[in-house]
Parts: C-alpha cells; structure tokens; sequence
C-alpha cells in the first residue's frame, strides 16, 4: 500500500451552483494514515469522505473539517483564492471523520448543535488520543437547539438536528437549490449503525426527512460519481429506510445474518439507487454484529 501525502490526493468538485465539494478516499492501493487499523483509513479514507462548501460572493460556509489539518487548509486555501474572507462552519455531528480540521478554523463560527457540542465535550480526551489523535480539539463556538436558520451571502441555508446513524446529527437544507446535505445519516450504499439501541429513533427521522422538500442529497460518505453529478435521488432515503428496517430482525433469523451485503440490500442494488462498494461489506457485517450483541445483553 502506498501512503500519499495527507490531502494529496483530495478532488475539488461542483456539484451545483454556489457549492464545492472536498472528496478524498477510495484510491486504489493506498492508505491516508498507516497499515495498521486507524480511524482515519478504515473509518473515512477507504469508505470515501466528502465535505463541503457553500459559497456566495465574499462569505463561505463549511459543512465538516475533514478528516486531518491538511485537508482542512486545502478547503480554507481554495475559499480563499475564490477571494472569500468570511468563514462560518457548521458540524453534522461529533464523529472524529467530521472535526478532525476544526483547528484550521478555530478564528470562525463554528456552529453546531447543543447535542453535538455535549458529546464533543465529553469524548474530548478520547478524541485527542486517537489514532491519529485530533489534538488540540476545537470545540464549537455557537449552539443552537432543534434549527437554525442562516444566510451566507444572499443564499438562505436551513439546519435542523436529526436523530439518525448518531444522536446528534445536523443536516443541511439548501432550499433554493433543492438539495438536502446528509452528514452520515445516510451513506451510499449503507449507514454505519454508531447507536444500534436507537434504531427506532432513527427510523423516526429518517421518515420526518423524507417529508421534507429537496430534489438531491449530498452525503459525506458515497460515490464521487454520483456527487459530481449533482448528488442522489429522493429514494436514497427509502434504501437507507429499508436497511435499518431489517437489522433489527437479525437476532430472529439466522438467513440474514449469513447474507453479505450485495443480498441484504439486494432490493435497493437492483433499483440503482445505491452502488455496490465492497468495503462496505465489512461496515455491514459490523452493523449485524451490533444488532446481535444488543439483543443478547438485553437478554442477560
């Protein structure tokens, strides 16, 4: 495996009017961090991670740092050289993935929702002695509850806090452009199951998403394809609905354990509207596990 410099190999896209998007990961043959298992290759670099800008005239807003400082000061260098001078960054939740460049904008607003900010606080240490370690961690600076309403420039953005994939999480809601930044609550092809006793919550959210209005959806972790592209469609949400529906029946019917996931979710792979991506496989067979180890403590 060869490891190329942090940021190296990151791509700048536009996937629509007024927003850039920060994508790094899914390089063949290489690794961002080390050989050994580390949050940044396995969690983010492997899987694909994406962040992204919102800009109009001299004002920006960030939505996640990135996965190191590197690649943070690359998204900070480009906004600058588009001659923007004023930076405001918003969290879609705690996840290490998601903060790690939060440094590089530690003289911004940073926006982020009460919950967030609480688990942020809480895992601090853990954070700063990760492998990579996030030290020092910027917290956030400006707390909301529930939604925030902004405008970076002339064009009005929407943040509204969601309970799925973690408890925290915070979307993004460009009504103009009709498209709705994900975070990790939904991931092409599946979400990662962080909270496997709050999948009834999640399923909640998911369905309050759903009735929103938006034409596209821009997720941080998915196809650079489909991004550039100008994101996924509407039904997006019901494959991430059918997914986390059938976790939970795992502990009742050993055929789903056994299946891989290209069958688990063969339905939503058929339909084209999530891509097979075989290091997914393993997210999976973690999300099952999960599922399974909840049920038998809660037998116990």
């Amino acid at each position: 495996m060869t490891k190329p410099p942090l940021g190296s190999t990151m791509r700048l896209v536009r996937p629509a009017p007024n927003v850039l998007a920060f994508y790094d990961g899914r390089v063949d043959g290489a690794r961002a961090w080390s050989d050994g298992p580390n949050w940044l290759d396995d969690g983010a670099y492997a899987l694909g991670i994406c962040t992204y800008a919102i800009v109009d005239g001299y004002q920006a807003l960030v939505y996640d740092t990135h996965v190191s400082l590197p690649h943070a000061r690359i998204i900070r260098r480009t906004l600058e050289e588009l001659r923007v001078t004023s930076i405001q960054v918003v969290l879609s939740h705690w996840h290490d993935d998601h903060v790690a460049g939060n440094e590089v904008f530690q003289d911004c607003e940073i926006i982020a929702n009460r919950l967030t900010a609480a688990a942020l606080s809480k895992n601090r240490v853990k954070l700063e002695n990760e492998n990579p370690p996030i030290r020092p961690l910027v917290l956030p600076n400006r707390i909301f509850d529930g939604s925030l309403h902004l405008t970076v420039g002339s064009i009005p953005v929407e943040l509204q806090h969601v309970e799925i994939h973690s408890h925290d999480g915070t979307v993004l809601i460009m009504p103009g452009a009709g498209l709705l930044f994900a975070g990790d609550t939904l991931e092409d092809p599946v979400t990662y199951v962080a909270e496997p006793d709050r999948l009834a919550e999640h399923l909640r959210d998911l369905e309050r998403m759903a009735g929103w209005t938006f034409d596209r959806i821009l997720p941080n972790h998915g196809s650079l394809e489909m991004i550039e592209a100008g994101g996924y469609g509407r039904g997006f949400i019901t494959a991430t609905q059918a997914y986390v529906e059938k976790l939970p029946r795992c502990p009742n019917e050993p055929g789903l354990v056994a299946q891989d996931l290209k069958l688990f979710a063969a339905e939503a792979f058929a339909s084209g509207t999530i891509n097979y991506f075989a290091p997914y496989e393993a997210v999976h067979r973690e999300n099952v596990q999960a599922v399974l180890a909840l049920e038998s403590t809660s037998r116990t």
